[in-house]
């Protein structure tokens, strides 16, 4: 009756290891950041973004901030300083003295449900990944 037992367990065990295998592992944050700028190509960075141009914005953990535009292009900032503070369920929070956020902006972290301030990044140049033109197809 031991033995039965464990060699169930062992049994349990090998099946529970194989889900545990089969998961997928989550993407890597430069995975992520291809697939989101997949079929775009990377134009001359820019400095400074309209803030009223500003649609979203996205975190890629410990990488960069994906900012979307009104017009779809998708603009990448991997901070040169502080990029390491960038993680999921932070809140980006600017301040700004013009109608412009720009490279030599600071942003704060906050964690809001904590109410907590979770570190600052200093941006970068925004590199635009404008959307792919699909070529129409005549019949």
């Amino acid at each position: 009756m031991y033995r039965s037992i464990l060699m169930s367990a062992a049994v349990i065990g090998i099946a529970f290891a194989g889900t545990a295998n089969a998961a997928s592992p989550r993407p890597t944050p430069q995975a992520q950041l291809a697939k989101i700028t997949a079929g775009r190509t990377a134009g001359k960075p820019v400095s400074c973004l309209r803030l009223n141009d500003i649609r979203s914005s996205r975190i890629i953990n410990g990488t960069a901030i994906v900012y979307e535009g009104q017009n779809g292009t998708l603009y990448v900032n991997t901070p040169p300083s502080g990029a390491s503070f960038l993680r999921d369920g932070l809140t980006l929070v600017t301040d700004t003295h013009s109608d412009q956020l720009c490279n030599v902006d600071i942003v704060r972290l906050v964690d809001m449900p904590m109410h907590m301030q979770a570190g600052s990044i200093g941006l970068g140049m925004f590199v635009p990944y404008a959307r792919p033109h699909h070529q129409a197809v005549n019949s």
